[in-house]
């Protein structure tokens, strides 16, 4: 096939169109393009309002393809590359079971990968199954009942389930594209294929999640709900078993550590037990909500229906600080993010059609290991759940989230009410002043960077936009430290996986280094 680069096209071209300036760059007629494969699709906004999407496609032709291509002399033509990721198998008998602790997505690609090599893997879930979760997540933020053990961090698919799933990554593996391929068949829209900034929506995820499972399981895979690993057995410095919360052993010589980044628990028994780990650099901060229509017009130029909602990300680089956007949702809603009791968290969520009136944000302020409170390990850890605390008292002890319009925030005075934007937050949110709930470092951060930040996207700053704290589990605030076996560096046998161990930053990357730690289990057997 022949791949065609950077043809622009506007928001309200027809798929002929497509195909006709195929013809044209090539200069063959129209009849000779046998078939087109969309290879990647992204929105051009540069010269708003003048909106381009640009295209880059695999077109099949009749006739000699490297003849059309000289004859064509177009500089943006090419013999299309083939690569493609090929799950490796096992190639002699073994009696070896891994077992996967953790199915988000490095545990559940880990597993997908060691059941398709004929390992039968047995995965420990903490939580509950997709279904379940889902009953326990909506109740919490109709009622505010919560339940530790299943909500937004655990359970299956993690807690990238209960959010925009934004699967584009800085990343560059060959093994993305089969993922993604993985995860059309499991459910989601063929779109994520060639899409650049492609996401699955939290509505759709709860369906793919769970055919993946059944996939594994079809495979010769097992999956244990509601079993939380509470210690390690260990010989001559190998894992030798898991030890379950109900004092059931579990023995194994192969253990994926997928754990998350909310797994404090487990983070505390790692430290107990010896597990080398190091303190890492995170961030935290607040939800930043908009109308969706302003960021439209920001980034379009326009309101137009037929263009995506405009997203954006945004960084300031400070003196001591940098403060930047993260997952960002357009037209999603800011949810109650928090796995522990007497705690308020935040995060990020939409569904697959991106249909709220509001868009959200992380707007972050980074930490390094020097600033926490503390010089150890788990001092992140700890001064996360100091935030969350405040914040639950803040916002009365009811799970509500401590929040704040922009304006009132850098004036420095409490908020009463919300402006014309409204929260999404459920189940609700009590109207304060951030600085009395957040550290001195983030509302300093945040008050010098938001002016800025508006002279990189238009009414950033508005005033009656929202601040809703806190988000606080971006990432993990420490690394099990693995040599280049993928193995702990004090505990043969265990690969610490995905963003719990601190080795991933989104779902994409997790789901590959959960391969990477499979093939490096199979590399061993």
């Amino acid at each position: 096939m022949i791949r065609l680069r950077d043809i622009a096209l506007p928001p309200e071209h027809s798929v002929s169109q497509l195909s006709y300036e195929a013809a044209r760059m090539l200069r063959i007629q129209n009849s000779k393009i046998r078939d087109i494969k969309l290879v990647r699709r992204s929105v051009d906004a540069r010269k708003k309002p003048d909106i381009k999407i640009i295209y880059t496609i695999d077109v099949k032709v009749d006739g000699n393809e490297q003849k059309i291509l000289r004859q064509s002399g177009c500089r943006r033509a090419a013999i299309a590359p083939v690569s493609y990721y090929k799950p490796p198998k096992i190639q002699t008998d073994t009696n070896c079971r891994p077992v996967v602790v953790g199915f988000g997505p490095a545990g559940m690609f880990a597993a997908l990968i060691l059941a398709m090599a004929g390992l039968r893997p047995l995965i420990l879930e903490r939580g509950d199954d997709a279904a379940t979760r889902h009953e326990k997540v909506e109740k919490f933020f109709a009622t505010g009942q919560l339940d530790p053990k299943s909500n937004v961090q655990f359970g299956e698919g993690g807690a990238g389930t209960f959010s925009d799933g934004k699967l584009n990554t800085g990343v560059n593996n060959p093994r993305i594209g089969w993922i993604l391929e993985q995860m059309v068949e499991a459910g989601a829209r063929e779109d994520i294929l060639f899409d650049a900034k492609p996401h699955v929506g939290t509505d759709v995820l709860l369906t793919v999640v769970q055919n993946i499972r059944q996939r594994i399981i079809s495979l010769g895979g097992e999956i244990r709900f509601n079993c939380r690993v509470a210690d390690l057995q260990k010989e001559n410095d190998r894992i030798t078993g898991v030890v379950l919360e109900n004092g059931e052993v579990i023995s194994c010589t192969h253990c994926v550590l997928a754990i998350g980044h909310s797994a404090r628990d487990t983070f505390a028994m790692l430290h107990d037990s010896g597990i080398s780990m190091e303190a890492k650099p995170f961030a935290m901060g607040v939800r930043i909500e908009h109308a969706q229509g302003m960021v439209n017009a920001a980034q379009y130029g326009k309101n137009d229906p037929v263009l995506p909602p405009a997203d954006y990300k945004l960084v300031k680089h400070l003196d001591d600080e940098t403060v930047y956007t993260f997952c960002m949702c357009p037209g999603g809603y800011v949810v109650a993010a928090t796995s522990e009791e007497g705690s308020v968290v935040t995060n990020g969520m939409s569904y697959a059609d991106r249909d709220g009136e509001n868009a959200n944000a992380a707007l972050l302020v980074s930490i390094n290991p020097k600033d926490f409170p503390e010089d150890d390990v788990l001092s992140g850890v700890r001064w996360q759940e100091q935030i969350e605390k405040k914040a639950f008292r803040a916002g009365g002890g009811n799970y509500f989230a401590p929040a704040q319009r922009v304006e009132d925030f850098l004036a420095g005075r409490p908020s009463t009410g919300a402006g014309t934007v409204k929260p999404t937050y459920r189940p609700g949110v009590t109207w304060c002043d951030l600085h009395s709930v957040l550290p001195e470092k983030l509302t300093r951060a945040l008050k010098e960077a938001l002016p800025q930040l508006d002279g990189n996207l238009k009414g950033f700053s508005d005033g009656d936009s929202v601040l809703t704290a806190p988000e606080t589990r971006s990432s993990s605030p420490v690394r099990i430290l693995r040599d280049e076996t993928k193995q702990s560096l004090s505990l043969k046998g265990l690969y610490p996986a995905g963003e719990g161990a601190g080795y991933a930053g989104g779902i994409m990357s997790a789901a590959v280094d959960g391969i990477l730690c499979a093939e490096a289990i199979m590399d061993s057997i």
